[in-house]
């Protein structure tokens, strides 16, 4: 028996349905939606979802995908342009704090969906760690071209720092969490001359 492949080109649907499930999935939780209410959110059939998506974890996963996307189109214009490595790492600091600002924040969707995906074998899990990955060795090219000796330590620290910042910034004042954020990666970068 083979299993038909979904449906991945473009459409109104597909779209509506994974806008739905980000926002709840992101809301409320990932186990905690079940795909019925995705699919009346979204104003679908289950046929069309299952046209999309074989099942709920191939939603997730297309969420996480979509959330890859948007921390990378983030980022990438800044690694392209003309900043300074340290005016970089400040800019992707600024924008962590952005977010945790912003309304609805609930945390790392990253985070998030590992804590609700422990199983190391598990596709979802696997995704979120290929996310980290890339962002730690985002970073680590970045401090690389201030200290390539300390890079691989301080893009570590910077990924703690940013963890921690996601975790508190949905329990405690917004303001005072970003704000240690970006004094946090403040330090692990050299003064700025004439300081």
């Amino acid at each position: 028996m083979t299993t038909r492949e979904p449906d991945l080109r473009p459409s109104a649907a597909r779209d509506r349905l994974l806008a739905t499930a980000s926002a709840v999935f992101y809301a409320e939780g990932i186990h905690s939606v079940g795909v019925d209410r995705v699919v009346a959110e979204a104003s679908v059939t289950r046929a069309t979802f299952y046209r999309h998506f074989p099942g709920k974890e191939d939603l997730v996963l297309a969420y996480l995908q979509s959330a890859d996307r948007s921390v990378r189109a983030q980022v990438q214009p800044l690694l392209e342009g003309k900043l300074p490595p340290a005016e970089v790492l400040r800019a992707v600091a600024a924008a962590i704090a952005d977010g945790i600002r912003s309304s609805g924040f609930r945390g790392c969707a990253f985070l998030n969906a590992v804590a609700e995906y422990p199983d190391p074998a598990s596709p979802v899990h696997q995704a979120v760690l290929e996310h980290r990955q890339w962002f730690l060795d985002t970073l680590a090219s970045v401090f690389a071209r201030i200290d390539a000796a300390t890079a691989d330590a301080a893009a570590r620290h910077f990924v703690m720092l940013r963890d921690g910042a996601m975790a508190a910034g949905c329990l405690f004042d917004p303001e005072l969490v970003s704000d240690t954020l970006i004094a946090g990666v403040d330090g692990l970068l050299p003064a700025p001359a004439g300081a």
